[in-house]
């Protein structure tokens, strides 16, 4: 469950750093926000898989 938080959080994080930089217009902190995002994303999906496997093995 902890993971999946910090996936979460990782991609609130970018959400926010993408805002900031649209809201600035600072092209790096955009960049990087939808980076964190994706990273983010790519987590939560891999945990929701494990959790897949893991039911079908239950």
């Amino acid at each position: 469950m902890n993971d999946k938080m910090e996936n979460k959080g990782e991609e609130l994080k970018g959400k926010a750093k993408e805002a900031l930089g649209d809201a600035t217009g600072n092209e790096q902190w955009q960049g990087e926000g939808k980076a964190e995002q994706a990273k983010g994303a790519v987590k939560q999906a891999a945990e929701k898989a494990k959790d897949a496997i893991k039911g079908l093995k239950d």
